[in-house]
């Protein structure tokens, strides 16, 4: 994830860099870039109904926040077309204190690839793009369960499988599945000064990619197959630069 974010910066660079214009929105090159946060609305069907069981709170299925980067050029050998990239990120978690003990579930998601984007050349005083992102992404859930604090020599006592106390028994799971994904894309963008542009608009991710781990990448089977990176995402942003419309 950090190779993909340090890439969306050095293109946004190169985009503000490289970006020119002969007059303002009808210029044959430019670029840009900027902030997306975003919300995203996954599937918590079938993780639900195991939280559920051990008392946590269910996942709520109007989603959480995300955000992340852009950045993309007009090639200009296609008139409308930009390319660029793209990298996102968000979480959520639920907790519940029972019988001592807390336990918590962390949903993460993450990801990032390769943009693509058509804007519609009809309308002049805003920009409609139709589009898509082809990349690779993660999706997490992280699972504890513990009394609230720790002592240092019992942790290294736990280790060597020496007896403690039940009411210090904790118990930490990291689940996580890779995929490559393709988005669907419609954005619009608004120009509210020179340069700058605000974004609206949305996709659906879809993935490709059913293997699981857990802790330190150890296989994990039986996962449902519900259970995966597909859904709706909101997306907004801020951008600086050139824009062809």
């Amino acid at each position: 994830m950090k190779s993909i974010l340090t890439a969306i910066v050095v293109l946004i660079l190169f985009s503000c860099g490289y970006s020119q214009t002969k007059q303002f929105f009808d210029s044959p090159f430019g670029g840009g870039g900027g902030y997306t946060p975003g919300w995203v609305f996954p599937n918590f069907d079938e993780i639900n109904k195991k939280i559920s069981n051990i008392g946590i709170p269910a996942f709520s299925s109007s989603g959480f926040y995300s955000s992340g980067g852009a950045g993309f050029i007009y090639p200009g050998f296609i008139p409308n077309l930009r390319v660029g990239g793209m990298g996102f990120g968000g979480s959520t978690s639920e907790s519940v204190l029972k019988s001592g003990f807390k336990y918590e579930a962390e949903y993460s998601i993450g990801g990032g690839g390769l943009t693509i984007e058509y804007t519609l050349p009809l309308i002049k005083d805003f920009g409609v793009s139709l589009g898509a992102i082809i990349g690779a992404g993660s999706l997490e859930i992280e699972l504890n369960k513990n009394p609230g604090s720790f002592n240092w020599n019992e942790i290294w006592s736990d280790l060597l499988d020496e007896p403690l106390p039940p009411s210090l028994d904790s118990k930490h799971y990291e689940l996580q599945n890779d995929y490559w994904f393709f988005s669907p894309t419609i954005n619009i963008e608004f120009p509210v000064y020179r340069f700058i542009a605000i974004r609206i608009g949305g996709g659906y991710q879809l993935t490709f990619g059913d293997e699981w781990t857990a802790n330190n990448d150890q296989e994990l089977l039986n996962v449902p197959d519900k259970l995966n990176g597909n859904g709706f995402f909101i997306q907004s942003g801020i951008f600086l630069g050139f824009f062809a419309y």
